[in-house]
């Protein structure tokens, strides 16, 4: 076995075993505590109610990860091409870079409602705001890779009369790879977040739906039942970025097996 499987599966083993612990210990705390039901259930309750209703919590779950990955494409395909423009053009960071800011400083509950309005009751809301949360930080990261070329770099390849296209191609975008990676595990998040968010505002499907209409009933167990699969799901679709991270840049440094000690 290769030192990065062997390491892939010492990382797997980690999230496996802090799950558990968290568990363990949630279960200990209910039952030492004595906390009532209605406030935190316990563990076991929660995965009961999970597979009472696996149909219904499938169901919901697919919604969601679709909504967040959507969003999430949506916001790494804005955001790279944004940042080619603002590398490309001082007066288009400064445009680009305060409206981005403007947008993100705003709450995104208090935009949701907005959204609504404008696409429906629909999927297309929890897209956009899922997109929304997300773009910045594409935005941000993939600038500041494209901006790290070496100039001696950029400075041979315009002597040899490469064009702005090629320079982009084969210099810029190689070299923001690492950053462009490292944006991608916090936009996937993000995205999760603000799929949730839309399913609270206007949504009839989805985790977030499920959990605002268990906390209408004071269903606490089923509502604790969507977070833990939320949880998971969101777990899930991180380390798989890190996986791909580790399919297409297995040159950069933080892809190297670290040693045993």
């Amino acid at each position: 076995m290769s030192d990065k499987v062997r390491d892939r599966l010492s990382g797997l083993a980690w999230v496996l075993a802090i799950f558990v612990a968290i568990a363990v210990v949630w279960e200990a705390a209910v039952k030492f505590f004595g906390v009532p039901l209605f406030i935190l259930p316990p563990i076991e309750d929660v995965i009961t109610e999970l597979f009472s209703s696996p149909a219904l919590f499938l169901r919901n779950a697919a919604f969601t990860v679709a909504t967040a990955m959507g969003g999430f494409a949506i916001a790494v395909i804005v955001g790279i091409l944004l940042s080619v423009m603002i590398v490309s053009s001082r007066l288009l960071e400064r445009i680009f870079m305060t409206l981005l800011a403007v947008i993100h400083s705003i709450p995104k509950v208090a935009l949701a409602p907005l959204f609504v309005i404008w696409l429906g009751t629909g999927f297309e809301p929890k897209l956009a705001i899922a997109a929304m949360m997300a773009v910045l930080v594409v935005v941000v990261d993939t600038v500041a890779g494209m901006r790290s070329v070496d100039p001696e770099m950029l400075n041979l390849a315009r002597v040899t009369h490469a064009s702005p296209l090629a320079i982009l191609l084969k210099i810029r975008f190689p070299a923001a790879l690492p950053q462009i990676f490292a944006a991608m595990k916090a936009a996937i998040s993000l995205s999760v977040v603000g799929a949730i968010v839309g399913e609270y505002v206007g949504g009839q499907s989805g985790l977030g739906y499920v959990i605002i209409v268990a906390q209408g009933s004071f269903d606490t167990p089923r509502a604790f039942a969507a977070v833990l699969l939320l949880s998971i799901i969101a777990t899930a679709l991180f380390y798989t970025v890190v996986w791909a991270e580790s399919l297409f840049i297995p040159w950069h440094v933080s892809q190297r097996p670290r040693p045993a000690g």
